[in-house]
């Protein structure tokens, strides 16, 4: 069973920048997509971008063009470059990966951005 962890979540002002790292504890040449997803307090769960085994990438409107998703499969680790951050950014974002299936069937446990204002 192969698990994910999120790490690089933190605190930071408005405007400013992090990176989130999603490890693999196996390969993820074989995930057919990974992605990532937020969930705010009191909102749903949101994916906001998402990168297949090709490198096709897609975002939500609310991150296109601030947020970049990258994959490194000799690391085993995606990556989520956030910029320009925005209090609405605040969330616990989630890693996660499908391998075969249309659904993301593996879970990170989550890591906080907190955006200050």
């Amino acid at each position: 069973q192969v698990q994910l962890v999120e790490s690089g979540g933190g605190l930071v002002q408005t405007g400013g920048s992090l990176r989130l790292s999603c490890a693999a504890s196996g390969s993820i040449f074989s995930f057919d997509a990974m992605a990532w997803y937020r969930q705010a307090p009191g909102k749903q769960r949101e994916l906001i971008a998402s990168i297949t085994n090709t490198g096709r990438t897609d975002y939500a409107d609310s991150v296109k063009v601030r947020f970049t998703i990258s994959r490194e499969n000799a690391l085993n680790t995606m990556y989520l470059q956030m910029n320009s951050l925005k209090p609405d950014d605040t969330a616990v974002y989630y890693c996660a990966a499908r391998r075969r299936s249309v659904r993301y069937d593996y879970w990170g446990q989550g890591t906080q951005v907190t955006v200050s204002s």
